[in-house]
């Protein structure tokens, strides 16, 4: 048994860190700029509401309107010609950037969105009575109240591209996806396909653990 583990990793071990470094990559790179787009998309669905901060009926629906759309498009369909031609390539870890981005972000507004719903309403109305502007409001009160939600979306929201990466593999855009695919499936290596997976399960297992413990070491009202 362990010699012929020793003999697989002696064989595909370099492939699978690459594998891994891939993945992270993607999963990395990703989630800053979906964060970057999905974040202020968020911010503005909540405080545009009817009750709100500032409420603006129509733009709200028109870009809860939006979102969903962007929430709809299949992944798989957007690693295809849209990514060409975007970046100029489908295939490797540049290729699965742009459809990654483009998928999460919309599922990222919308996580940020339920966690603002969950500041007190108290808070901010006491910030209103102070004076505080809407900017104000936002980054001193919304953000920093929502910070343990959004930590928990944040989770959620890396485990989620983390497994759009392993779909990308499956036309070529590199990391572990892409070897489960390549070797666990064409050339029949099945102990490939295996390995994959484990690493993938201690990566999701990683991820979700650090932010749940961060959640509660940041939450007020455990404290």
């Amino acid at each position: 048994m362990l010699e012929s583990l020793s003999a697989f990793w002696a064989e595909y071990g370099t492939l699978l860190l690459e594998g891994t470094r891939d993945t992270l990559i993607m999963v990395g790179l990703s989630t800053v700029f979906a964060y970057l787009i999905g974040l202020p998309l968020g911010v503005l669905l909540s405080i545009t509401q009817p009750h709100g901060i500032w409420p603006h009926k129509w733009f709200n629906r028109v870009l809860g309107w939006i979102i969903n759309v962007g929430r709809s498009l299949p992944f798989i369909i957007l690693m295809m010609d849209f990514t060409k031609l975007i970046v100029g390539t489908k295939m490797g870890v540049p290729g699965a950037i742009v459809p990654l981005v483009v998928s999460a972000a919309p599922f990222i507004a919308r996580m940020v969105e339920t966690s603002l719903a969950e500041v007190d309403a108290g808070v901010v109305e006491a910030a209103q009575s102070m004076g505080a502007s809407r900017l104000q409001i936002v980054w001193k009160v919304y953000l920093p109240e929502a910070v343990p939600s959004l930590i928990l979306g944040a989770s959620i929201s890396i485990i989620t591209i983390l497994g759009y990466t392993a779909i990308a593999g499956a036309v070529g855009a590199g990391g572990l996806g892409d070897l489960a695919i390549r070797y666990g499936y064409q050339r029949r290596v099945p102990e490939m396909m295996w390995v994959t997976v484990i690493f993938i399960i201690v990566l999701v297992q990683i991820i979700q653990s650090l932010f749940s413990w961060l959640s509660t070491k940041l939450d007020k009202r455990l404290r």
